[in-house]
């Protein structure tokens, strides 16, 4: 008799294709194993390349692409076999195990396409260091939109993890633009003084002798007075902006003299609010309209984490103890596929890892029927479920010479 989803409200098949023929514990064994993988190049390296050249083709045609370049963490604050954990900082910034995500996402007036992915651990072996993982993004973003001879201005929107020197200028070495957040706001700079003579300074000190170029109404998640939780509510910013110029090198790998390069910073005021941003530029800031299209910039970069969230949540990492790091990443890279078929970022139902999430999830084809959220993120748990309890199992077994027969009997020969 085929497997059934139990809980819902219909006895669909599980997964249909593959519960509706006599080889498909095989076929799932396939995957878990990596043969599946192998032959049809379902794993990370060959997945973050299908989805960068995805996005890249998705963007071709557009005079200007928006990167925003974001990290986030996977945290597994009770795991201790799962390989190389790093410290990473829960939701109250107390240090616990986990790994970090680094997603690209380019964005034009009409199209969104994922140009980046990547899962990495500071300790895996071979691992050199976090900015060295930024620069590697930034890199190779940069060669698969030259490749897929896409001719855009390219601005990079980033937030306070990429405010590094040696970043921008490898941002700078590919002839693109930046819009980043500043949390160095001691760094030494030359800005004018009064008189406009360019003089040595500090970015804070700077900033509050920054002249208003703009207000704007807009909405921001931010707590305003006596508010005890920051909530999306209607805001006046204020915006100051003046050019200064900043010392830079292209990365770190090699010994080099600092170069010099012309930027405006730009201090955004919430009214009501002690939140205030710091923002650095190339694009010249010398009309109101200049900064209101700034601030817009670096709020887009806001809207796009919604939709990584995604990728972090749909997979319940709370209850998974014990993967792979090679596992991991594949799965995660199956979230982003996950996502970029959901939020339209190029991923078309056509792809085999978004057949086999869907099936695994239930979805039954059928004419203009797309798999959801819901399909998608049951099939993503199912194969989380299938890897770890072969990695569980085989833990065992590690530790003693056979399974339980009481377990035995329920795992095929093949399955481990």
């Amino acid at each position: 008799m085929p497997a059934r989803v139990f809980g819902a409200r219909k006895s669909l098949l599980f997964p249909p294709t593959f519960a509706g023929s006599e080889n498909a514990y095989k076929r799932i064994r396939r995957v878990v194993h990596g043969e599946t993988r192998k032959r049809s190049a379902l794993d990370e390296a060959h997945l973050g390349e299908a989805l960068q050249k995805a996005g890249t083709r998705r963007l071709a045609g557009a005079d200007e692409v928006w990167v925003a370049l974001d990290t986030s963490d996977l945290r597994k604050p009770h795991a201790s076999e799962m390989e190389a954990l790093m410290k990473v900082r829960d939701l109250d910034g107390r240090p616990v195990p986990g790994y970090r995500i680094l997603n690209a996402l380019g964005i034009t007036p009409g199209a969104r396409g994922l140009l980046y992915h990547r899962l990495f651990s500071s300790m895996e072996a071979g691992f050199k260091s976090e900015p060295h993982e930024y620069r590697q993004a930034v890199s190779s973003v940069g060669t698969a939109l030259t490749r897929e001879g896409v001719a855009a201005d390219v601005t990079w929107l980033l937030d306070r993890a990429f405010d590094d020197r040696a970043f921008w200028g490898v941002v700078w070495e590919q002839e693109q633009h930046l819009v980043c957040r500043l949390q160095h706001l001691n760094r030494w700079v030359r800005a004018p003084d009064k008189l406009g003579r360019y003089r040595k300074t500090k970015v804070e000190r700077y900033g509050y002798r920054l002249p208003q170029v703009a207000l704007v109404e807009t909405e921001l998640q931010v707590r305003q007075g006596k508010q005890r939780k920051a909530k999306k509510q209607p805001v006046t910013v204020l915006l100051y902006a003046g050019p200064m110029s900043v010392e830079y090198q292209v990365g770190r790998e090699a010994e080099q003299e600092p170069l010099t390069k012309q930027v405006w910073l730009m201090r955004a005021q919430i009214l009501g609010s002690s939140n205030r941003l710091w923002l650095m530029t190339d694009h010249p800031i010398e009309s109101t309209e200049d900064a209101r299209r700034v601030f817009q910039m670096y709020r887009m970069r806001w809207a796009v984490e919604d939709a990584f969230k995604f990728i972090k949540q749909s997979l319940g990492w709370e209850e998974v103890q014990v993967l792979a790091l090679e596992a991991i990443r594949f799965l995660v890279a199956m979230a982003a596929v996950a996502a970029a078929f959901l939020f339209e970022w190029g991923v078309t139902l056509e792809w085999e890892g978004v057949q086999l999430l869907a099936r695994l999830g239930g979805w039954i084809p059928r004419k203009n029927a797309r798999p959801g959220k819901i399909i998608l993120s049951r099939g993503l748990r199912r194969l989380i479920d299938l890897l770890a309890t072969r990695a569980i199992l085989r833990d065992y077994l590690d530790h003693h010479d056979e399974l339980p027969p009481q377990i035995a009997a329920f795992v095929p020969d093949d399955f481990l």
